[in-house]
Formats: structure tokens, C-alpha cells, sequence
């Protein structure tokens, strides 16, 4: 699944063959596609068509393109997710469908001219909708790319990621505090941080030398601080390079694959040797996916000695 690099990559693609564009046409192929939007797919044909997008926005996972409104501020938008498989496209209009389209938005922008905007997802998991945006609680700009206070509704749950202004660090170590479950299931949670999948979980407590059973709670405030600065710079680096790609799934707006997999040190390794101590990459279950890690160099802590 695309995570916080791979849909930032998107995102910044998207930004400016989208701001100030103004949509000329809507075609749904697959209503599958429009399943957390509320009406048809007629329904969204009919109430983009003529709108006006005003750029890109991201938070976490979730990307949103805020539509112009007469005299006020943006108060709904088009929020997509990708999915396990979802691209957004940028190509020229009249292009040949693409393989797996489900909905294809032709634009207008004042300095590009006419583009097509098309959403193609294999899996299906994807989405495309219409939604209101609300306000967001602290008043900060609602994510990347974007410096007015709101979110789309179907975000609102969603919390902010380590690389946004406005993240909170003594509410992400108070959150961990509380918790009595393993230290990567709360890093996946993306009600507590966001953006954080997989990948990048595997890669952030490889570098922090931390096992992903760690019990959260157990945690120092030393080892949190470690954590976070490592997944900070595990995104940055994924970031720089593109984000990662194993498959075809995961392109960017044009259609070029992120280079990220060939920097990774846990996920995907399994049995090769550990980049720090030599010894092999392990993968065992976890959360109906998988954990990679070394068990030399994260090894899971003791018990506390019962009294």
C-alpha cells in the first residue's frame, strides 16, 4: 500500500497541473471506484464538471483537491485514497485509457492547458469522492499543500504525520505511554500518527535498533524521541528518492517508479544480512502482514523482575 512518501510524490505531481484548473468533464467507468462517495457516479460527473480545483493537499495516507466556491473559502473537496494499487495520472487529453481506469477528470489550466487527471486501481481498494471539509481542532493548516484549517470529513479521524508543522510530540509520547500493545502496531495506528505503513515502520525501528513487540508503554522517553527522529528521517530519505516501488502498482503522475526499495535495510530482506551486524534479516507474522527485523540488534527487552 502506498504510504506518506509514495502519496506525497502524488501529491506534489498533482499540485500544479491542478491549481487553478477548471474541470471540463467527468467520466466514471467504474462505480466501484466511488464507494465512500455518497450519490452516483452520474451524481459526480455532474457536481465536478465545471468546478474549479484550487491545488493538492495531503494528509497521512489521504489526498484531497479543494474545490473553488464563489466569494468563500473551499468547503468541499475530491479526496482520494489509493489503496492497496491506486494511481492518479497525469496524460494528455484524449489519451488511451489506461490499464485498470476507473475515472477519468478532464481539465483546463490556465498555463498547461488541457489535461486529464485519470484514477486507475487494479485491487479496487482505492477511492475517489466528493466530501465537506470541516474544520481541523487546532486551527493549523489541514496537511501538506494546503494553508487554510479544514480536512475532508472522511479525514478528520485521521492524525497529523511526523513531518507536518503542526505535529503534536507530547501527544504522540503520551500516546505510546498508554499503550500496552506492541510498538509497531501503535506506529501503524493511523488514528495516533499517520502516513507510517509497513515499509517504513520495519525500516524507522530497524535504524532505531528497537523490536516492533516492543510493549509501548515500556518505552523511555529516550527511546521514543529515537524512534520518532528515525522515522522522520526514513521518510525524508524515502521522500527524496521517490518512495518505494516492488511492482508496477505504485508510479508516480507520470508514470515513473519511486527507487526507495534499493535503500531499504529490514523490510523485504529476509534472510539477507543485517546492514550493522551481518547476522540474517527475519520475517516473521504480524497484524495479517509481516514484520522484518534483526534479532541481534533488536532484541526484544527483558521482563521486568516480579518483586
Amino acid at each position: 500500500m502506498p504510504e506518506l512518501p509514495e502519496v506525497e510524490v502524488v501529491r506534489a505531481g498533482l499540485q500544479p497541473a491542478v491549481a487553478g484548473a477548471t474541470v471540463l468533464g467527468v467520466t466514471v467507468l467504474d462505480e466501484r471506484a466511488l464507494i465512500r462517495h455518497s450519490g452516483s457516479g452520474a451524481q459526480f460527473e455532474q457536481a465536478l464538471t465545471g468546478r474549479r480545483l484550487t491545488g493538492a493537499a495531503r494528509r497521512g495516507k489521504f489526498l484531497w483537491l479543494p474545490l473553488d466556491e464563489p466569494g468563500a473559502q473551499p468547503v468541499h473537496a475530491v479526496v482520494g485514497h489509493l489503496g492497496m494499487s491506486g494511481q492518479l495520472l497525469l496524460r494528455a487529453p484524449g489519451a488511451p485509457a489506461e490499464r485498470h481506469e476507473r475515472v477519468r477528470i478532464d481539465i483546463a489550466h490556465p498555463v498547461h492547458g488541457e489535461l486529464a487527471v485519470v484514477f486507475a486501481d487494479q485491487r479496487t481498494f482505492g477511492s475517489l469522492a466528493i466530501d465537506p471539509l470541516v474544520a481541523t481542532p487546532d486551527g493549523a493548516p489541514g496537511g501538506w499543500g494546503t494553508d487554510a484549517a479544514s480536512v475532508p470529513g472522511q479525514v478528520a479521524h485521521i492524525a497529523r504525520d511526523p513531518l507536518d508543522a503542526a505535529f503534536d510530540e507530547r501527544r504522540f509520547r503520551a500516546a505510546l505511554a498508554a499503550k500496552n500493545s506492541a510498538v509497531k502496531r501503535v506506529l501503524l495506528d493511523q488514528s495516533t500518527v499517520s502516513g507510517i505503513g509497513n515499509i517504513y515502520a520495519d525500516e524507522a525501528l530497524w535504524a532505531a535498533r528497537v523490536h516492533p513487540e516492543t510493549v509501548a508503554a515500556t518505552l523511555s522517553t529516550r527511546t521514543v524521541h529515537r524512534i520518532l527522529a528515525e522515522v522522520r528521517a526514513v521518510l525524508d530519505r524515502a521522500l527524496a528518492e521517490g518512495g518505494t516501488s516492488f511492482d508496477a502498482q505504485y508510479v508516480n503522475v507520470n508514470g515513473q517508479a519511486g527507487y526507495f526499495a534499493h535503500s531499504l535495510n529490514a523490510y523485504g530482506r529476509t534472510g539477507q544480512p543485517c546492514g550493522r551486524c551481518g547476522r540474517p534479516i527475519v520475517r516473521v507474522s504480524f497484524m495479517n502482514r509481516s514484520s522484518h527485523y534483526c534479532p541481534h540488534c533488536q532484541r526484544m527487552p527483558r521482563p521486568a523482575a516480579s518483586a
